[in-house]
């Protein structure tokens, strides 16, 4: 019986998995046609199985020499000469499951002679060039060379000499006057024009562009929610659950925007928790149970890219709270980061976070950092909720209330800037353990912000905005409403921070003269 798979290589005879065809076509392209590339993504997005699938699939008609440098020790990037002495180690191993014969393999592990040839010509990298030439001149297959975790690297400098090395060999053998690998693909988080935020300030000026010879890598390694489907489909055909497939594969890629470490915890989640059933519901309580996770390195990842580059971490806060907008551009060196950890993507050439996940894990997590700083005094939780049911109308209240008194002295421009986080600091622990939230990306801007709230078997739709005055009230009435149209929502929330000195506190339903729907108004 297959299962859904969230650590390591997945194996289609092992586990359920996302029909990958038409994007490893796409790449199988870029090899027939003698193309260098790198597959350059986020943590856990597949690349391992990527590069397994392609070596299965290419297997009978090339020779691929396939390695990783994960787990290889700092050592091994101390000199030239011990970096190639591993690499020819490396390479002598995989050589056992490619057709390349006993004799060649022989040769090419033998490098006794590297320290007499070095002390003549004083080039480990020529050396391992000559090398790679004999390999491949007189080989019945061509051979493909497939490099996973380059980022592994202590030291990138000399992964960049060797980076050279194969640069120069592919220029001369388009010339004719050379023989090497017919394709080499790289795999990891860094694109090797990245490789340069690794170097020491000091090693910058040694950076000279040695992959330049790579095409852009441009397959979208994200699932669609059709992808997502197909795995969806192989579970079905041996567990009979009864799920609605389609309906399934798009809650989850709303909220993993087809991250692939992310669908398949959510799916493996769900299989394997008795209570659980197929549904939305269950989708939202494994979200919640991954965002309490103690052994999710990706999401421990995301915090540590995010703690360890201020700018980028202001830049995020920005978006999250302040609304604030900025076009894609990937000549900022910061998006560029943000983008290189998967934390951003580009949404119609605006720049945005990849996916729901990702932005409540830092909703969550910024949440925390401001209850510590603050030392926030909650209400008790147990007043809003009577009979399972969450009495949102006195949550807001509440709120109104806790601002009035803990922050009556703060201008404008704090509450501005805060309120968003205030109020989600707020309502958090309220919904803790039973409720589900999330911020609809779309709906956040400057002006305001929907926070979509589900407790039971209920969902509260409650709007954030900014007071600019009457018209834009009226503005903020109308959003709502159509946002809670397309939700099939009855009641709605609508929540002003005003910053006027004359202002009126307001709590209260909106009358039949203002809009058709039920909608509770507070002013702060």
């Amino acid at each position: 019986m297959r299962e859904f798979n969230t650590t390591g290589v997945c194996i289609p005879e092992e586990h359920y998995m996302v029909d990958t065809t038409e994007k490893l076509q796409q790449m199988i392209k870029l090899i027939e046609k003698k193309k260098y590339f790198t597959i350059n993504r986020g943590r856990q997005y597949g690349k391992t199985t990527t590069i397994a699938l392609l070596e299965r699939k290419l297997a009978k008609q090339y020779d691929v020499v396939s390695v990783s440098f994960e787990g290889v020790g700092s050592q091994a990037f101390s000199s030239d000469a011990y970096f190639v002495r591993q690499l020819i180690t490396l390479f002598t191993d995989a050589f056992a499951f490619t057709d390349i014969s006993e004799e060649r393999t022989q040769q090419w592990s033998n490098c006794e002679n590297l320290d007499e040839y070095m002390e003549k010509r004083g080039d480990a990298f020529d050396y391992l060039s000559k090398k790679i030439t004999s390999l491949c001149k007189d080989n019945p297959k061509e051979i493909l060379l497939f490099i996973d975790e380059v980022d592994k690297s202590s030291d990138n400098q000399i992964f960049l000499h060797f980076l050279g090395m194969l640069r120069n060999k592919y220029l001369q053998g388009a010339k004719g006057r050379d023989f090497t690998f017919k394709s080499v693909i790289l795999a990891g988080v860094y694109d090797i024009k990245n490789l340069k935020l690794k170097l020491r300030p000091e090693d910058e000026k040694k950076y000279n562009s040695p992959w330049n010879v790579a095409v852009d890598f441009n397959v979208d390694m994200s699932f669609s929610s059709r992808e997502i489907e197909t795995m969806l489909l192989q579970y079905e055909e041996e567990h009979n659950s009864g799920m609605d497939t389609e309906k399934i594969s798009q809650e989850i890629y709303a909220y993993t925007s087809g991250y692939p470490y992310l669908v398949s915890w959510i799916c493996k989640w769900i299989d394997e928790n008795q209570n659980a059933t197929w549904s939305t519901e269950s989708i939202q309580k494994a979200i919640k149970e991954l965002m309490n996770s103690k052994n999710c390195t990706l999401l421990d990842d995301l915090k540590k890219n995010v703690e360890n580059n201020q700018q980028l971490k202001q830049l995020i806060m920005n978006m999250l709270y302040e609304g604030k907008q900025y076009t894609y551009n990937v000549a900022n060196p910061v998006i560029e980061l943000g983008e290189m950890f998967a934390i951003f993507s580009k949404r119609e050439e605006m720049l945005a976070i990849s996916n729901k996940i990702f932005e409540l894990y830092l909703y969550n997590y910024s949440i925390s950092v401001k209850e510590t700083e603050d030392d926030f005094s909650f209400p008790e939780r147990n007043q809003f909720i009577e009979n399972g049911k969450l009495d949102m109308e006195l949550v807001l209240t509440k709120f109104q209330e806790f601002i009035k008194a803990e922050y009556r002295k703060e201008d404008g421009k704090f509450i501005e800037q805060q309120g968003r986080l205030l109020f989600l600091c707020f309502l958090k622990p309220i919904i803790n353990g039973t409720g589900f939230y999330y911020v609809e990306p779309e709906t956040r801007n400057s002006e305001r912000m929907d926070i979509v709230v589900s407790y039971g078997m209920e969902e509260f739709i409650i709007e954030l905005k900014i007071w600019y005055g009457a018209q834009y009230r009226k503005k903020g009435i109308a959003q709502l409403e159509k946002y809670m149209n397309g939700r099939n929502a009855k009641r709605g929330y609508l929540v002003s921070f005003s910053f006027l000195e004359n202002k009126k506190y307001k709590a209260e339903w909106m009358s039949k003269d203002e809009t058709d729907f039920d909608i509770f108004e507070v002013v702060i």
